[in-house]
């Protein structure tokens, strides 16, 4: 249950102000209409965590243990230090809007996620807890979600309100304890 927790926990706060829940956003303001974004945001991120997931364990059975605890705890600092620099979401949905929503919210969010924050910290969360590797895509995924679905539900009033300073310093706190963690055990 670690691994589910810690994995959803902190791709949930991770994605808190994200260039993906700004898409969230853009896309639910745009499309209006939030079941076929809300299974877009699902099937992409699956995808995406899946493969991250599978570079993770991939990168757990090549290194060395000793190295692969350094790797790990230096790349959840890094992680942490990546957490204060906030995202800003660049106006790249104009050609796929034809498609409709949910095909859109696929390709889109497979494509923003690519590189990101939150698929970063799946390959580093799969290596760490590489037994676990379900429970680890299953908890990146839950956390999307759950930083995701109320954007698309609620739209522009919610997202307005929400203090993002704050959450990207919890965030980069996460990851700090994270990193700290993985050097001790």
């Amino acid at each position: 249950m670690e691994a589910l927790t810690t994995s959803t926990l902190a791709v949930a706060i991770a994605e808190i102000g994200d260039k993906t829940q700004l898409l969230a956003l853009v896309l639910s303001c745009r499309f209006r209409k939030p079941l076929p974004i809300i299974v877009g945001i699902l099937a992409a991120t699956l995808l995406n965590h899946g493969f991250a997931g599978s570079v993770g364990v991939w990168v757990q059975h090549w290194l060395d243990p000793a190295w692969l605890r350094y790797l790990l705890a230096g790349s959840f600092f890094v992680m942490a230090f990546w957490m204060l620099i906030p995202d800003q979401l660049d106006d790249e949905d104009g050609q796929f809007r034809r498609y409709g929503p949910f095909i859109t919210t696929f390709v889109l969010f497979f494509l923003a996620e690519m590189g990101d924050k939150t698929q970063v910290a799946t390959v580093l969360l799969a290596a760490r807890f590489v037994d676990d590797f379900w429970l680890v895509v299953a908890g990146t995924t839950l956390g999307m979600m759950a930083a995701n679905v109320p954007v698309v539900l609620i739209g522009k009033q919610g997202a307005e309100r929400i203090p993002m300073r704050w959450i990207h310093r919890a965030s980069a706190l996460l990851f700090i304890l994270l990193g700290i963690t993985t050097l001790w055990w």
